[in-house]
């Protein structure tokens, strides 16, 4: 997979920017606060049609114009695809793939396959679970289009029934209708927490390999899921946490709550490990990410590395850049 030319328009600091990639490494350099993220965040857009950073549409637009313009040129599989995307300051953006609208975001996930690494990523294992879930989400959608739906349906549940609860502390009556989101919820959940479990399975083989490549042989990697609760006793779990989820107005126990262990010669780094054991795992996170796209799509992805071998030692840089001779590769 190559990503042949983006062209910005009215994007960020971007009045128009037009630009070419070869498809080996492509260095991007200048001083700080010259855009250089927002190339990298332009690509991110059309594979999944968020920011990397979390921004909304409305902070992209170029600032005093309403809406900007991204050009993507991909070729995969012998194939070539034009992604344009409208971003739009007061209303939803607009995506076409080949000058074929598609209704739903969703859609756009799988034709292009990202590994996207920026510094921030050095801190997944120190962060909290909210940033190991988004690690296992995003990684997911891209290789799964039903996890997306599924995903998707599973976190308008949870809202829903979020806010039932609330209103039950008003009018109790509306506790009955508890059962018809429940039962959906565990529906979707259950299928969350199969593809989550299989999905680190898969994750912790190949990242075990890699991180003894990374430190010389002498650190056991060791990647273990933590679902909130099992797929076998989520229904169960629901119904006997019902009062206390009625009290605390919040559902407690679900794939919204899930994390992943990470342990290095048997010791769980999250709470005991240094920063450069942390770090050292990231990585070998991030890598495993590329080998299981190759994997699951039998072609290479594209790797952007926003600003990350400032952040790492002369052996891990060596040992990443070596990884990567095979992949189309951006840098910041």
């Amino acid at each position: 997979m190559i990503v042949e030319s983006v062209e910005l328009k009215d994007y960020r600091n971007y009045e128009f920017l037009d630009m070419n990639f070869n498809e080996h490494v492509n260095i991007i350099y200048g001083d700080n606060a010259q855009g250089k993220t927002n190339i990298l965040e332009s690509i991110y857009m059309c594979s999944t049609s968020k920011s990397h950073r979390g921004s909304k549409d409305r902070e992209i637009v170029r600032f005093g114009e309403d809406e900007s313009h991204i050009k993507l040129n991909v070729l995969k599989h012998g194939m070539k695809y034009r992604i344009d995307m409208h971003l739009k300051k007061n209303k939803t953006k607009g995506i076409a793939v080949n000058g074929i609208p598609i209704k739903k975001a969703v859609e756009l996930f799988g034709i292009i396959n990202i590994v996207f690494f920026s510094p921030e990523d050095l801190n997944i294992i120190k962060d909290g679970p909210g940033e190991r879930r988004r690690f296992l989400d995003s990684e997911l959608c891209q290789l799964d289009g039903v996890y997306i739906t599924e995903l998707a349906g599973y976190n308008h549940i949870v809202n829903q029934r979020n806010r039932l609860l609330k209103d039950c502390y008003m009018n109790p009556g509306l506790k009955s209708t508890l059962d018809v989101w429940d039962m959906q919820m565990v529906d979707y959940g259950k299928k969350i927490i199969g593809k989550r479990e299989a999905f680190v399975e898969e994750l912790n083989e190949i990242a075990r390999g890699l991180h003894k490549g990374l430190t010389g042989g002498i650190e056991e990697l060791e990647i273990l899921y933590e679902p909130s609760v099992t797929a076998a006793e989520f229904e169960d779990k629901l119904s006997r946490n019902r009062e206390r989820d009625l009290r605390m107005k919040l559902t407690s126990v679900g794939p919204h709550r899930d994390d992943f262990c990470v342990k290095v010669n048997g010791i769980d780094i999250r709470r005991y490990g240094s920063q450069g054991q942390q770090r050292t795992a990231a990585l070998s996170l991030k890598l495993s990410e590329i080998y299981l796209v190759k994997k699951k799509i039998r072609d290479t992805p594209v790797l952007l590395l926003d600003d990350v071998l400032s952040e790492l030692d002369s052996s891990r840089q060596t040992y990443l850049l070596e990884s990567i001779h095979d992949i189309q590769t951006l840098i910041t």
